[in-house]
């Protein structure tokens, strides 16, 4: 990034940088549940109203607080861009070598939960939009952009987008979105690529039931035991190899990852795995890999009453996640069909895959922020900007299922340290200041570019 753009962004915001204001959410303890979302965008609401943007928060439910500004145009013709962010967090878990909240700043990093999902992006929306208002006091955006802030991401958005959805929607009404949900950098050679996430998978969460007769557990073989006949359904679901479908914009992600990496043959299904089996990165090689065929997990089993009771009923939950084009009723074949007939299968969650085309203007008014924003003045590395499926599930399904356009972005530095990729809902989340400053450019830079 050149350095005369991180200067003015710095001059602009002050000591509002980016940083600070992430140190202050992170110390803002908005575990989900309960959340406490509020407390968060109280925050926030000091920061906007002290700069003068006209800001407000919406409760979902008491003490759910969404966080709401805007900056711009006034015109209904105008252009409307929405910057969307989560202000709830994961539960931090065990295994930290520091305080979970503790928002401090080591080592050119900021620590705590929440600094990589997805404060950052809060922190980062929030520096540019502040950064815009100061820059525009005289020359008011010929656009309008829209910053939210969200509760309730982490366990479904009842109380966060969907509310905003049923009840104000014209105060998020936008012509396209940006938001969370693309896979970090990758530095390949002398190339850096960017991923801009186009859609998600479905969730397709369901629970598995084997039946069966109880008996002393002295004398089994009266009995017929549910968690045997389950084990030998799970062994046939960890058996299971699914179709494997490549998209149109999964197909273009990977084609151009197989010809950088010098690749010899035409890219198919067939060979696809054993090319993906090439990656010493193999969380990188783990994403690629659910992007192109459903996914079965089973994550959860209960099954028993006491040690010296044959079971009759074993249950497991499954996590589920199908591509564009596989409904409810596709998973649910496919998850009979290698359970077994004896297996009960209920699918009380099915949200369908959800996604936006890449041949749109907005996705490439993306595409050029991030190469203004990442590319160096020697040209070196080379910035490259890929569609991408996520395999994971963000507000986005909400709002592209209410008809929004919806892109993610994770907009970190070239060099950003590979190690924070692995805190993300672990122990030890960070993030390094030098990332954060490039995610801010890229929102300021979008913003500026499609708003005026």
């Amino acid at each position: 990034m050149p350095d005369s753009f991180m200067r003015m962004l710095s001059e602009m915001t002050g000591k509002m940088n980016p940083e600070t204001i992430l140190s202050s959410l992170i110390r803002i303890n908005t575990t989900n549940p309960p959340g406490n979302e509020t407390a968060a965008a109280q925050f926030l609401h000091g920061l906007f109203s002290q700069a003068g943007i006209h800001c407000e928060i919406l409760e979902g439910a008491k003490g759910r607080g969404n966080f709401l500004a805007q900056l711009g145009s006034d015109d209904p013709a105008a252009p409307r861009l929405l910057f969307l962010s989560h202000l709830d967090v994961v539960p931090p878990g065990n295994g930290w070598s520091f305080e979970p909240f503790a928002g401090d700043i080591q080592q050119g990093c900021v620590r705590g939960r929440g600094a990589l999902d997805c404060k950052d992006m809060v922190a980062a929306e929030a520096a540019a939009m502040l950064a815009l208002a100061q820059l525009h006091r005289d020359s008011p955006l010929r656009g309008k952009l829209i910053f939210a802030a969200v509760a309730d991401e982490e366990r479904g958005g009842r109380n966060g987008i969907q509310y905003l959805i049923r009840q104000h929607r014209s105060r998020i009404e936008a012509d396209f979105v940006v938001n969370e949900g693309a896979e970090d950098p990758l530095r390949l050679g002398n190339e850096v690529f960017y991923f801009i996430q186009t859609g998600e998978k479905g969730l397709a969460w369901s629970t598995l039931r084997a039946r069966g007769r109880t008996a002393h557990g002295s004398q089994p073989s009266l009995g017929s035991n549910a968690i045997l006949t389950m084990s030998r359904a799970l062994d046939r679901i960890g058996r299971y190899r699914p179709e494997v479908v490549l998209i149109p914009e999964v197909r273009r992600l990977l084609k151009t990852l197989a010809d950088r990496r010098g690749w010899q043959e035409p890219l198919n299904p067939q060979n696809l795995d054993r090319f993906l089996s090439t990656w010493e990165d193999r969380g990188f090689a783990a994403s690629l890999e659910s992007m192109t065929r459903m996914t079965i997990s089973p994550n959860m089993i209960k099954g028993g009453l006491k040690t010296n009771v044959v079971p009759d009923l074993c249950e497991v939950s499954a996590d589920i996640r199908v591509l564009p084009g596989q409904d409810r009723e596709y998973a649910l074949g496919q998850l009979q069909q290698c359970a077994g007939n004896r297996i009960e299968i209920d699918m009380p969650t099915f949200h369908p895959p959800s996604f936006t085309a890449s041949d749109t203007p907005y996705y490439r008014i993306m595409e050029q922020a991030i190469s203004q924003v990442c590319s160096s003045a020697s040209g070196k590395p080379r910035v490259i900007c890929l569609p991408m499926l996520s395999t994971g599930a963000t507000d986005s399904r909400f709002l592209r299922q209410a008809g929004f356009l919806c892109y993610g972005a994770e907009v970190l530095a070239p060099d950003f340290p590979p190690d924070i990729r692995l805190t993300i809902h672990g122990a030890d989340e960070r993030i390094d200041i030098n990332s954060l400053h490039y995610f801010t450019g890229f929102f300021f830079q979008l913003a500026r570019l499609y708003l005026g």
